[in-house]
């Protein structure tokens, strides 16, 4: 497509020291494949910035898990939604701590991507000035691998760069739309560690988060088109199309954003979403009386999330386990559906006003959390912090802002 076209040139005219780099050009060229699919797909697309949205969450989180800040999907969820972590009682305070770093980890991330500061913009523009350095001499995705490589290796921080790259691919024509791809598991361990190898692995990686994300976006478009007509025929003044699309933006959410978002009351709102799960369009992602999440049923990125963790069994002493263990969970139906894009016709068919408006709200959660969790209880905890006074500041930090550990 044409605004690949130019690269691809480029491609075809490598500077003297790049004639015989066989797999770094095999792999710039299936990258730049994958990657204007993903950008024709995303043309004009009308689920695109819901798309742009589940991206850079799922992005951000395993970026954190890389930079050795593990959370689940579930965790980061609910923390977006202010929702008070259970989490196992078998958990020591600091393991239940970390889960608060772990979630700041990923929210500071995704202001990298999308909201920097003026200090954090400063590097991403100093990231962007070696990106241009290398772009001046060679082909944009090639230019990219070897200004991270460069980047790295003289020690400075992933998030700039990440950010960086996210705009070089704007800048150079390469994608419209702010797609985070930055080929995050290549700087995971074990990559290789030298630069004949790394930029081939990282140009593979960037194929591969651009198939995945091509794959994410179609199954959006069905999953998301399919509830939209189980509900048609309903009243005009029925919230039931806005809780839809409000549910196909994000992965989960819970009836009180919703009913915030609608300007509705909660017990309304519940009983929209329950009728949605009972009609199969919604599943119910946690199994409590309050604060309950939601999400669109039929979403992959869901299904991992769906079954809550194992716990010891209730009133049951010490010793040997029973042989099998068996936990409610929610049945989800385990058929994929097809990932065939849908014609231009049939976008047509309904009114994309309410998801537009549910994305700048979302937004806003977004920063309320990321605001939340640098509470000054909490900052610098894991950073700042003696080992031995990490438990008893967690404990002062919970009460304050909502948690409950219990």
């Amino acid at each position: 497509m044409e605004p690949q076209a130019g690269a691809i040139d480029r491609l075809l005219t490598l500077p003297r020291e790049y004639a015989g780099a066989g797999p770094e050009i095999t792999a710039a060229l299936s990258a730049a494949a994958a990657i204007a699919r993903l950008d024709q797909a995303l043309s004009n697309h009308p689920l695109r910035h819901a798309f742009i949205y589940r991206t850079r969450l799922e992005a951000v989180r395993r970026q954190a898990a890389v930079d050795g800040a593990l959370i689940d999907p579930w965790q980061l969820s609910a923390t977006l939604e202010g929702l008070k972590f259970r989490v196992d009682p078998y958990l020591r305070i600091i393991e239940r701590g970390l889960i608060f770093d772990a979630a700041r980890t990923a929210l500071e991330l995704h202001q990298w991507l999308t909201d920097t500061d003026f200090d954090q913009e400063g590097e991403v523009q100093r990231a962007e000035a070696e990106l241009a350095r290398h772009a001046a001499l060679l082909p944009p995705l090639l230019a990219a691998a070897q200004g991270f490589w460069t980047w790295i290796e003289c020690g400075e921080a992933r998030a700039p760069m990440r950010a960086a790259v996210v705009r070089f691919w704007k800048r150079h024509k390469i994608l419209r739309m702010p797609v985070p791809l930055t080929g995050t598991a290549a700087l995971r361990a074990g990559a290789p560690d030298s630069r004949s190898s790394w930029v081939p692995h990282f140009l593979l990686e960037l194929e591969r988060e651009a198939e995945e994300a091509i794959d994410l976006l179609f199954l959006l478009e069905r999953t998301w088109f399919a509830a939209r007509r189980s509900i048609a025929g309903r009243r005009k003044t029925s919230h039931a199309a806005k809780v839809v699309d409000i549910l196909a933006a994000t992965p989960v959410i819970s009836a009180k954003t919703i009913a915030r978002m609608l300007g509705i009351a909660v017990k309304n709102a519940i009983r929209l979403l329950d009728e949605l799960c009972a009609a199969q369009i919604a599943i119910e992602v946690t199994h409590r009386s309050k604060r309950r999440l939601f999400g669109l049923a039929g979403l992959a990125p869901l299904r991992e999330a769906v079954r809550p963790p194992y716990r010891p069994e209730p009133n049951r002493g010490p010793g040997r386990p029973r042989e099998k263990i068996v936990e409610d969970a929610i049945e989800v139906d385990a058929e994929v559906p097809t990932t065939a894009p849908l014609s231009p016709l049939e976008r047509r068919d309904f009114d994309y006003s309410a998801l537009e408006e549910a994305m700048v709200h979302l937004d806003g959660v977004i920063r309320q959390a990321r605001q939340a969790l640098r509470s000054p209880y909490l900052a610098g905890v894991h950073r700042t912090t003696e080992p031995a006074e990490i438990p008893a500041a967690i404990s002062n930090a919970a009460p304050r802002l909502g948690v409950d550990f219990l």
